[in-house]
C-alpha cells in the first residue's frame, strides 16, 4: 500500500490468481519427482537386501516358502501313510518325516488303521500334497492288520466301474514296500498292489516304487534299512524338484530302461506340460501300473475292456491272456464234448455257467461266487450305512435299510448285451437256460453265509457303528439286481418263496425280455423292469438283445408288469462310458417333470440326488396329500404267509402293505433324499444350507 495514498495495491494478488494454473502445475511436477525419487530409492534398498540374503534362503524364497510376494505353491505338504506289524514301517515313516521337515514342508505321519479312505483320500486330488505309502507285506502276502481295511477299500474301488479311471486324477504318490524275498511267491505283494490300485484310479506316481528286502542275502543294498535309505534319498530329491514346479526326467529304471522320455526333446516336454490340463497324460514311469512279470499280479488288468485305450507295450499281456482264455475254452469244450459222448443223461451234458476265466475275473472284482451260476457282492451303500451314513435310493423311496440288504443273483447270464454293461460282456448270454442248475436252497444258504462273512470284515473298521454292524448280520432285504437276468433261473419262484420264509423281502429286477416268466411270478415284494429305450430302433442299439422278437417281448413284459400292480420308478442307468454321458440332476428333474405331464394320474413323489434319480408314483399312493411309497415289510411278510396258507387263493396288492413316506425323502425337501441320520448330511448341514449343495 502506498503511504501517500489511501488506496490498496492488489496487483500482486491479481497476478497470482491469473497465473494460478502454472503454479498448480509446478506443484504437481514437484510432487511427481518426489514420488519417483522414493520409488527408485526403495527399489535400490530392496536389491541391496536381497544381495545380502544367503543362497539357501533365496532358494526357499524361489520355492514359495518365504517369498515377500505371492508365488505359486507346487507342493503344499507331505503325508506319510504306514501300515506296520512289527513297527519297522512306522519307524521308517518317522525317519522320512524328519527328512521332509528339513525342506521346510508341512508333514503328517498317518497310521492307515486310523485313516478313512472313503472320506479323505479323494481330497488329495486337489490338496497339492505328495503322499508316501510305506506298507509291509504280512503272512501269505496279506496286508498288515493296520492296513487291511485301506487295502480292501482301495482294491474294490479300483475294480468298481462307478469310481472310474480318473477318480484320483491329480493325486501324487510314491510307494515303498517292506517284504522278504525268501517268500518269493508274494514278495512285497502289498506294496505292488497299493501302487497298482492307486495307478488304476488315476493317481500320478512321482517316482518308481521302492522295495525293501529283509533277506540280507538278496537285498539290493545289503539290508532293508539300506534299501529304505536309498529310496528315501531319491524321494527327497524328487520332492525338491516338485517343489520348484519342475518335472524330473526319468532315471531309466521304469519300463526296464525303455522309457521314451530319453528320446524326447526339450520342446516336446515343454509342449506336454502345456497340454497337461487338457489331456490326462501320464509320466513314462506311469505307463505301466507296476513292474512285475508275475502272472498272478498282471491278471487284474487283463480283464479290462479291450475297447479302452491300451498302451502298445501292454498288448502282449492282453494277447497272452486272450490265448490263455482260448485254451481254457477249448479245454472246457473238449471236456464237455467227452461228457456228451460218454453220458446220455441230459443233466450231465449241461456245463457250468461260470468258466475258470470268468471265476477268476469276478473274484478279483469282489464277487463271492456260489455254485455254478450265482453270486453275491457287498453293495457300496451297505458299507455306507454300516458307518452311520445314508442309504441308496431304495432307502429313500421305499424304506429299505441298506446295511441289512443282500445284493445277489441266481443267474449271472443275460439275454442282452447292453452297451453300458459294466461287465464288459464277459458274462455268458443266452435266450434260455442251458447250464447246470443249482438248487435254490443251496444258493440262498451260501448267499447269506457269504454276505455275513463280508459284513464281519467291517468289525473294528473306523467309523462303523456297532449297532448297525449287529443289525447288518441279519439279512432283511434281498436285491436280485446284482448282474445278469435273475428271472432266467428256472427255480426263481422257489427261490423267492425261500426268501419270504426267511422273512427277507424281495427286490427283483428284469430286463423286459421274459414276459411269460413275469406273468408266472409268485408274489414278490418289489418288481422292477428296466426301460433303457423308448423305441424299437433305440432299444436294439442300446440293449442289443439276443431275441429276434425283442420289441414284442418288451411290450408284453410291460403289460405283464402292469398286471402285477407295482409302482413305477425312473432311475439313472449305470454306465461304463464317461461322466459326459451322465445328465446333471437338474436335467433329470426337468426331464421327469416333462414326462409326468404326459402320464395321467402320476406325480413325482421322491428324489435321491446322490443317485441322480426320482420316483414317479401313482396318485393312489397319495392319501390326504401325503405320500405312502414306503413299505411295511413286517405286514408284507404276514400277507405272504396268508397267501401261502391259502394255497395262493388269497391275493393282496401293494396298498395293503404300504407305509408313510418320511418328509426328508419327498421331492423338493431340503434334504434332497439325504436321511437326517446320515453323518455326512449332518456335517454338510453345519457348514451350509443343504439345499445349496
Amino acid at each position: 500500500m502506498d503511504p501517500s495514498s489511501d488506496t490498496w495495491d492488489f496487483s500482486p494478488l491479481i497476478s497470482l490468481w491469473i497465473n494460478r494454473y502454472y503454479i498448480y502445475l509446478g506443484f504437481a511436477f514437484g510432487i511427481g519427482l518426489w514420488i519417483c525419487f522414493q520409488i527408485v530409492t526403495r527399489k535400490q534398498d530392496k536389491n541391496s537386501q536381497e544381495k545380502s540374503i544367503p543362497k539357501a534362503a533365496q532358494d526357499l524364497m524361489t520355492n514359495g516358502y518365504s517369498s515377500l510376494h505371492k508365488k505359486e505353491v507346487f507342493v503344499s505338504g507331505v503325508k506319510i501313510f504306514y501300515g506296520s506289524q512289527t513297527g519297522t514301517a512306522k519307524e521308517f515313516a518317522t525317519i522320512l518325516a524328519e527328512a521332509v521337515t528339513s525342506l521346510y514342508l508341512p508333514v503328517a505321519v498317518i497310521n492307515l488303521k486310523e485313516y478313512d479312505p472313503d472320506d479323505n483320500l479323494v481330497e488329495e486330488v486337489t490338496s497339492k500334497n505328495v503322499c508316501a505309502f510305506l506298507v509291509a507285506t504280512y503272512t501269505d502276502g496279506r496286508p498288515t492288520e493296520s492296513a487291511e481295511w485301506f487295502c480292501k477299500w482301495l482294491e474294490e474301488a479300483s475294480n468298481d466301474f462307478r469310481f472310474g479311471k480318473t477318480y484320483l486324477k491329480g493325486m501324487r504318490y510314491a510307494v515303498f514296500g517292506l517284504g522278504n524275498s525268501a517268500y518269493a511267491s508274494h514278495f512285497n505283494k502289498v506294496g505292488k498292489n497299493v501302487d497298482k490300485w492307486l495307478w488304476m484310479l488315476g493317481a500320478h506316481r512321482v517316482m518308481t516304487r521302492g522295495e525293501g528286502d529283509c533277506n540280507v542275502v538278496k537285498s539290493k543294498h545289503g539290508s532293508i534299512e539300506a534299501d529304505f535309505r536309498a529310496w528315501k534319498t531319491k524321494f527327497i530329491s524328487q520332492l525338491q524338484v516338485l517343489c520348484k514346479g519342475e518335472k524330473k526326467s526319468c532315471d531309466g529304471s521304469c519300463k526296464k530302461g525303455k522309457c521314451e522320455s530319453h528320446q524326447r526333446s526339450s520342446e516336446e516336454m515343454e509342449l506336454g506340460s502345456h497340454t497337461q490340463d487338457g489331456l490326462h497324460q501320464r509320466d513314462p514311469e506311469e505307463e505301466e501300473p507296476f513292474e512285475s512279470s508275475s502272472e498272478e499280479e498282471s491278471g487284474t488288468e487283463d480283464h479290462q475292456s479291450l475297447t479302452s485305450v491300451v498302451d502298445v507295450e501292454d498288448l502282449g499281456n492282453i494277447m497272452n491272456h486272450g490265448k490263455k482264455e482260448k485254451r481254457e475254452k477249448e479245454q472246457q469244450e473238449e471236456k464237455t464234448g467227452l461228457l456228451r459222448n460218454t453220458v446220455k443223461n441230459e443233466a450231465s451234458e449241461r456245463r457250468a455257467m461260470i468258466t475258470p476265466a470268468l471265476r477268476e475275473a469276478l473274484t478279483k472284482q469282489g464277487y463271492q461266487l456260489i455254485g455254478s451260476h450265482s453270486g453275491v457282492k457287498l453293495c457300496r451303500w451297505t458299507k455306507s450305512m454300516l458307518r452311520g451314513r445314508g442309504g441308496c435310493y431304495k432307502h429313500t423311496f421305499y424304506g429299505i435299510e441298506s446295511h441289512r440288504c443282500m445284493e445277489t443273483t441266481p443267474s449271472l447270464a443275460c439275454a442282452n448285451k447292453c452297451v453300458f454293461c459294466w461287465r464288459h460282456h464277459t458274462n455268458p448270454v443266452g435266450t434260455e437256460w442251458r447250464w447246470k442248475m443249482d438248487q435254490p436252497e443251496v444258493i440262498l444258504k451260501e448267499a447269506i453265509e457269504n454276505h455275513q462273512n463280508m459284513i464281519k470284515q467291517f468289525k473294528g473298521v473306523p467309523g462303523v457303528k456297532e449297532e448297525r454292524f449287529k443289525e447288518g448280520m441279519t439279512v432283511k432285504h434281498c436285491a436280485l439286481s446284482l448282474v445278469g437276468e435273475p428271472i432266467m433261473y428256472p427255480e426263481i419262484n422257489r427261490f423267492l418263496k425261500l426268501l419270504h420264509e426267511c422273512k427277507i423281502s424281495s427286490f427283483l429286477v428284469t430286463n423286459a425280455q421274459f414276459p411269460v416268466e413275469i406273468r408266472n411270478l409268485k408274489p414278490v415284494t418289489q418288481l422292477y423292469v428296466s426301460v433303457d429305450a423308448s423305441t424299437k430302433d433305440s432299444l436294439k442299439k442300446i440293449d442289443r438283445p439276443l431275441f429276434k422278437d425283442f420289441w414284442q417281448r418288451f411290450l408284453d413284459s410291460l403289460k405283464a408288469l402292469a398286471a402285477k400292480g407295482v409302482t413305477y420308478c425312473g432311475e439313472s442307468s449305470a454306465s461304463s462310458l464317461t461322466m459326459a454321458n451322465v445328465p446333471w440332476h437338474e436335467e433329470v428333474v426337468r426331464f421327469v417333470r416333462e414326462l409326468v405331464d404326459l402320464i395321467p394320474d402320476y406325480e413325482i413323489a421322491c428324489e435321491h440326488e446322490h443317485s441322480n434319480c426320482l420316483l414317479i408314483a401313482h396318485k393312489k399312493f397319495k392319501i390326504d396329500r401325503e405320500w405312502w411309497t414306503w413299505i411295511d415289510y413286517n405286514r408284507f411278510q404276514e400277507l405272504i404267509q396268508e397267501y401261502e396258507d391259502s394255497g395262493g387263493s388269497k391275493t393282496f396288492s401293494a396298498k395293503d402293505y404300504m407305509a408313510k413316506t418320511p418328509h426328508w425323502a419327498l421331492f423338493g425337501a431340503n434334504e434332497r433324499g439325504f436321511d437326517p441320520k446320515d453323518t455326512r448330511f449332518q456335517r454338510k448341514n453345519k457348514s451350509k444350507d443343504i439345499s445349496g449343495c
